[in-house]
């Protein structure tokens, strides 16, 4: 369900202007209507969050150490201390925080209260240094790689022999300048290879040919200051791989920047009027208003606080067209089973639209069981929900709603499979009895002729299909009861209606099928298209509406198309149920004759993994075919783009 909201207009002084806000902080449900406002990366905020951020990336190439299990007397010490209050004075020890005197000085609560270096620039000096080093290691290590062909030599003497009226040079060519020399050169040949030829060159350069580049160092001295530098870089490496078990203050600290840059944010929103005409302090006469969206179990808070604060103060409901309006959902226990799902995919509804929440969790979970098909795999999942559950009930903690939506969709999953006798995907003559005895016969291979089950199978899909958009369309003809338009949904009931049977006239056999009625199939796709028509497009009057469908009477007429498309659509649950089989069937085939000989380990393992693979592609099947036909066939239906924004309210989020 979609919380109604109240769009609300604060106005309040701007001489208390940051007050203010930090008063509507903490009242803490009010969701702002902000600006968009250019990144100003001169704030405070925006430059400690830069600083912590390159601090975190700096710890990136470091594992992070494991937490390690804490006795009961260490917990309950532990519980103690966190529940005593903690300020930000000078009076605290690092120690508190960081443990040893070496790490205390990078305390980021002492940094507050001005006493200590910031942590985030401490680790990067520490990391700019450790690039410098870094980068002159691999300019040393190229130019030792450049003259190691010459041998140690010191520069500082070919410079000298220059002074003393010698010059001397050093060449590198190739066999061909060599050999092209003049024959009055004077020169020494040092090494040579089938590619280049290096020469000592007295008195005079070679004509047209670039001496080589004399080092800055000797190659002794370029070795030992590469070594001292990988001493040094080596050092600073073990001094930043020190401050890993800090990622939680970092962790901390940014949770704390983000905060600041939200207050930021709601500053940068505030609208201004200038000199308003009245007696106060000129000061005091300038106003800030701010506008945002308030649910409407929380606007007796909101008055209140307005009252107490002398806020002037307007409420109005959201106009129709306003899209800004934030939903927030509100569902019993068993529909909020769906929000890990939802949550995972970004998926919200517009204030101004509907909550499918109720019907996309029931047919999500009957989706996931057609396409997982196999009984065993929904155990297995059933059974590793609940050993999260107990595992979490045991450590005191709340249960993750996701692990109740797996024991779910474990039930779900094992109920389908138990039903079509699907086990691992074993043939039927391997099942058990008492298993093949609990199927259902229609859908069962183990009580029917596989292609009477198949067509079957199909059948269902189409049913399913058929319910599932109808549906939709019942859910909007309840919604608009007050309007004709809902004759126009009853139309597409009908199209739906109608088309169902065509789809089973053209894919499944005449000798189990139910008999389709052609005729009254016919009447039904015209009449659905009939008050589709005249009432689909109903806002003010008849005459206005069958004007819209003129209008768009190239949508209207491809609506027939889409009708039909969709409903084939649910042939997937079938198809893909179908491909998950036949993986399994091809992993119980390769490891099978393994298990009854020698290579019986080895077999097992091939049988955990095709399983344990066919189960992880069941996951991304049910993410692309079982979420889109709620999310694109059935949202398509009942009118839902999944245009929602987040309701996030303006406030003081506890850090710790």
């Amino acid at each position: 369900m979609i919380v109604p909201m109240k769009k609300i207009c604060l106005v309040l002084q701007d001489f208390y202007r940051d007050e203010a806000l930090k008063k509507l902080r903490d009242v803490g449900v009010i969701h702002l209507e902000r600006r968009t406002m250019p990144v100003d990366n001169t704030s405070n905020a925006q430059i400690r969050k830069t600083k912590v951020e390159e601090a975190i990336g700096l710890l990136s190439d470091f594992k992070q150490p494991k937490k390690k299990k804490k006795t009961p007397e260490e917990d309950r010490n532990g519980r103690e201390r966190r529940q005593k209050p903690i300020g930000l004075h000078r009076g605290r020890r690092a120690t508190d925080i960081f443990g040893t005197e070496e790490e205390a000085p990078y305390s980021l609560d002492a940094v507050r209260a001005k006493a200590r270096p910031y942590l985030p620039d401490v680790m990067l000096d520490i990391g700019k240094e450790r690039k410098s080093l870094q980068e002159r290691n691999i300019s040393l290590n190229l130019e030792i790689s450049r003259i190691t062909p010459w041998g140690n030599f010191n520069p500082e003497d070919i410079k000298s022999f220059a002074l003393s009226g010698l010059p001397v040079f050093l060449y590198e060519i190739t066999p061909e300048i060599f050999h092209a020399l003049p024959e009055d050169a004077c020169y020494i040949k040092v090494k040579s290879d089938k590619t280049s030829i290096r020469l000592v060159v007295f008195y005079r350069e070679i004509p047209g040919v670039t001496p080589f580049l004399l080092p800055e160092k000797s190659m002794s001295g370029l070795l030992e200051e590469a070594k001292n530098n990988k001493v040094e870089l080596d050092n600073l490496t073990t001094r930043l791989r020190n401050f890993v078990d800090r990622r939680t203050a970092l962790d901390k600290e940014m949770k704390i920047v983000e905060q600041d840059l939200d207050f930021e944010a709601a500053v940068a929103s505030l609208e201004k009027m200038e000199d308003v005409p009245c007696e106060l302090n000129p000061a005091h006469r300038s106003l800030s208003w701010v506008t945002g969206y308030v649910p409407l179990s929380d606007l007796d808070s909101v008055k209140k606080y307005a009252g107490e604060n002398n806020w002037a103060l307007s409420i109005k409901d959201p106009d129709e067209t306003d899209e800004l309006v934030p939903t927030q959902l509100k569902n019993n226990k068993f529909v909020s089973l769906l929000n890990p799902v939802t949550e995972f995919l970004g998926l919200l509804p517009g204030y101004h639209e509907v909550d499918i929440s109720p019907f996309f969790l029931v047919f999500f979970s009957i989706f996931f069981g057609m396409i997982f098909g196999d009984a065993a795999y929904g155990t297995v999942l059933f059974l590793i929900a609940v050993a999260f559950i107990i595992k979490t009930k045991v450590e005191k903690k709340a249960v993750p709603q996701a692990f109740f939506l797996l024991l779910l969709l474990g039930l779900s999953n094992t109920a389908w499979g138990a039903l079509t006798c699907t086990w691992f995907g074993l043939d039927v003559e391997y099942v058990p009895v008492f298993l093949k005895n609990i199927s259902l016969a229609a859908i069962s291979e183990a009580k029917t002729d596989p292609v009477i089950v198949t067509q079957n199978l199909q059948i269902f899909c189409f049913s399913l299909g058929l319910l599932h958009l109808s549906v939709a369309h019942i859910s909007n003809f309840f919604r608009r009861i007050k309007s004709p338009r809902c004759l126009g949904d009853l139309g597409l009931i009908a199209m739906l209606a109608g088309m169902y049977n065509v789809v089973l006239l053209l894919i499944v056999s005449s000798e189990t099928r139910p008999i389709p009625l052609l005729p009254v199939s016919l009447y039904l796709l015209a009449g659905g298209f009939t008050l589709n028509f005249l009432f689909g497009h109903y806002r003010t009057s008849l005459k206005q509406s069958i004007l819209a469908s003129c209008q768009n009477i190239i949508t209207v007429v491809l609506g027939i198309i889409n009708v039909f498309s969709d409903i084939m659509s649910y042939i997937r649950l079938w198809a893909v149920g179908l491909a998950g089989a036949a993986i399994a069937g091809t992993a119980n085939g390769l490891a099978g004759p393994m298990l009854g000989s020698f290579l019986v380990f080895a077999g097992i393992i091939l049988f955990v993994f095709g399983h344990g693979m066919n189960m992880v592609l069941n996951v991304l099947s049910v993410l692309i075919h079982g979420v889109r036909l709620n999310t694109l066939e059935f949202s398509g239906h009942v009118g839902l783009n999944w245009s929602g924004r987040a309701y996030k309210p303006f406030a003081k989020r506890e850090i710790n």
